[in-house]
């Protein structure tokens, strides 16, 4: 039988498993296309795993991506869990196991890390301080073009400099266990920080309040917040699609 992988999580997360070394249904959990979820039992881990079809490849839409990540989401509330890229099968029980035993030490070392943290996601869009007016401008040539060059350099590097800026004082504010940030223009003369923050899950209140302390401050922002989420930017990535937690 085909499985379909949603995350890793350690086995004592799943009582029933205790007492069973076959896959046990999962109360209340529909997977992909309304599909039972199980518990997979693999040495002291379980995968959270529903049959799959060859039939089901076709199927995989924006729909099956948020059931992917609703499952993730609902293990999430009683379990530490790595969750596996959308669109992960294995093709057998044994194909799991293997994979499980051979990135065993791996799965362990992020469960450890990850244990009792959340994901937080902001999102900060800010005026871009370069605007639209350093393009290299297309057809120019010599010392025109030269100049272009110079100036769309100099532009990118004060919108670094202003991203970094920005992402310390964010760093500052909420002192996140640690984080990942990506920057990219979103037109109309604006800037985006897209910022992942872990943190201790005994902390989601308290991040939460700064937040707003933060929304009043950076009055020349406007900020996003949503979370929490399970810790998908800060699983360790180790082997290759289908065949690991991503």
């Amino acid at each position: 039988m085909s499985w379909y992988a949603y995350c890793i999580a350690e086995r004592t997360a799943f009582p029933e498993l205790l007492r069973h070394r076959r896959p046990m249904p999962l109360d209340g959990i529909s997977g992909l296309f309304g599909n039972q979820t199980f518990a997979f039992p693999a040495s002291d881990l379980a995968v959270v795993v529903s049959e799959h079809t060859p039939e089901d490849e076709a199927r995989m839409d924006q729909q099956a991506q948020r059931d992917h990540a609703r499952v993730i989401a609902e293990c999430f509330k009683h379990a530490t869990v790595l969750p596996f890229r959308f669109g992960t099968h294995f093709e057998d029980d044994d194909a799991l196991r293997r994979s499980v035993r051979s990135n065993h030490r791996h799965f362990i070392h992020n469960v450890e890390r990850l244990r009792g943290k959340a994901e937080m996601h902001l999102k900060v869009l800010v005026d871009d301080i370069c605007g639209e007016s350093h393009k290299i401008v297309q057809g120019t040539v010599g010392k025109e073009y030269l100049a272009s060059l110079r100036e769309s350099a100099s532009a990118q590097r004060e919108r670094q400099s202003k991203a970094r800026a920005l992402q310390v004082q964010m760093q500052r504010m909420f002192l996140p266990d640690a984080e990942e940030v990506t920057c990219k223009r979103a037109g109309e003369g604006k800037m985006l920080l897209d910022i992942a923050h872990l943190v201790d899950k005994k902390h989601i209140e308290r991040y939460q309040n700064k937040y707003s302390t933060a929304m009043d401050m950076l009055k020349d922002c406007r900020m996003q917040l949503s979370g929490p989420w399970p810790p998908y930017h800060f699983v360790q990535r180790h082997q290759p699609p289908h065949n690991s937690a991503n």
